[in-house]
């Protein structure tokens, strides 16, 4: 009788990965960034979105934009939102986002450009973090947890 059981539980996991890999999506837009790794822009779970951090490259050039932390922020949240849209989700259901730093001087001139996205009324739940080194030596890097619309 064990045997069967656990024969029955084997097959029931089974059957429930078989249905996680069919809810699992791959998010992918031309409007942000291609991945630099073997990593996806992000990706669909159920209603759910969650997204791989978006550098300040400019999506057709590969390249940073010109300027300081605040061009950088203003393009990491730009490709974040380009992502986030192609889900069918937005910046207006982000439910968390982690914020990375090259610096945390920047971390005052980045709120200012956070808060232009996001508002204050609402805005996500946050982590905001430096980080000794960021791919390509970028000021920022995003990524977000969001829920589609």
């Amino acid at each position: 009788m064990p045997f069967i059981s656990i024969f029955a539980n084997l097959k029931r996991n089974n059957r429930l990965k078989d249905k996680e890999k069919i809810m699992k999506t791959k998010i992918h837009t031309d409007l942000a960034p291609a991945a630099i790794g073997p990593y996806s822009q992000g990706l669909a779970f159920k209603d759910m979105v969650f997204t791989s951090g978006q550098l300040p490259l400019d999506p057709t050039t590969m390249a940073f934009v010109e300027g300081g932390i605040k061009e950088q922020a203003r393009q990491s949240l730009a490709n974040l939102k380009a992502v986030l849209e192609e889900s069918g989700a937005g910046l207006d259901t982000v439910l968390k986002t982690t914020c990375f730093l090259s610096d945390m001087e920047n971390f005052v001139a980045f709120n200012e450009v956070y808060t232009e996205v996001f508002g204050t009324d609402v805005a996500p739940a946050r982590s905001c973090v430096e980080a000794a080194r960021l791919p390509k030596d970028a000021l920022v890097e995003v990524e977000a947890i969001a829920f589609i619309k």
